[in-house]
């Protein structure tokens, strides 16, 4: 039994709020249980030296976490002078994970900035961070398209993701920080709605993995980003951005 008492296939309660932030051109606050993630996304008219006169654009991502979305109080990296190599390493995968599935030749010289906040963190900040990230990013180019300033959405497809790991040899998705801090193994997947592989994150923190244990690891997540998905759709759809 899991500590919330969930099957081991089963997601922690996914809520997406849309329109947090009336000053953003896309925002959401996005929940996996008791992890929460402030999106907001930016669209700037202009993009980073290596593109200009290209007629590309960019997407971009920024990670934080607030000094008390953890059980004490951390101290804001920007006091500290320089990010940690966590910070960093996490806004480049929602980065990566964002152009994946945006036509960057369809941008325009634009650049789109999402900031990812995290305001209370109990396992999987990245995930959650990477599935709200998608739906600002959606409703901000969505509503280029409203204004005229882009023909058509310059996505490919939606992008989400999960976590799995193995507690106690049992393969499980979405880990809490409880069971994360406690796996075997644990694993990332960022996969896009058609269940292509836009990144695949597994680590083993004891025994090396079998093949088969990261397959069974790999259809948890799957499964769970289906899921994931269908969220961002109803989300999207009821506050008319679909």
């Amino acid at each position: 039994m899991r500590t919330d008492g969930r099957l081991a296939d089963a997601l922690r309660p996914v809520v997406i709020e849309m329109g947090v932030n009336r000053h953003a051109e896309g925002s959401c606050i996005v929940s996996f249980g008791h992890t929460r993630v402030l999106c907001t996304a930016t669209v700037e008219e202009r993009v980073p030296p290596f593109l200009r006169n290209t007629g590309k654009g960019w997407v971009t991502a920024e990670y934080a976490m607030l000094p008390r979305s953890t059980h004490s109080r951390s101290q804001r990296e920007v006091a500290k002078g320089r990010q940690s190599g966590r910070t960093m390493e996490i806004q480049r995968l929602i980065g990566r994970s964002l152009r994946a599935v945006t036509l960057l030749d369809h941008l325009g010289e634009r650049q789109i900035v999402v900031d990812c906040d995290v305001l209370q963190a109990d396992g999987g900040t990245r995930t959650a961070s990477i599935t709200g990230a998608y739906v600002a990013l959606h409703e901000a180019l969505q509503k280029l398209v409203m204004k005229g300033d882009l023909k058509r959405l310059p996505l490919r497809e939606p992008v989400a993701a999960v976590s799995c790991g193995l507690v106690k040899g049992e393969a499980l998705l979405d880990l809490d920080y409880s069971e994360d801090n406690g796996a075997e193994a644990d694993a990332n997947f960022v996969l896009t709605r058609s269940g292509k592989i836009v990144e695949m994150q597994v680590t083993a923190e004891e025994a090396p993995l079998e093949p088969a244990q990261i397959q069974a690891l790999q259809r948890l997540a799957e499964s769970g980003v289906t899921r994931l998905v269908e969220r961002q759709l109803v989300a999207l759809a009821e506050a008319g951005f679909a």
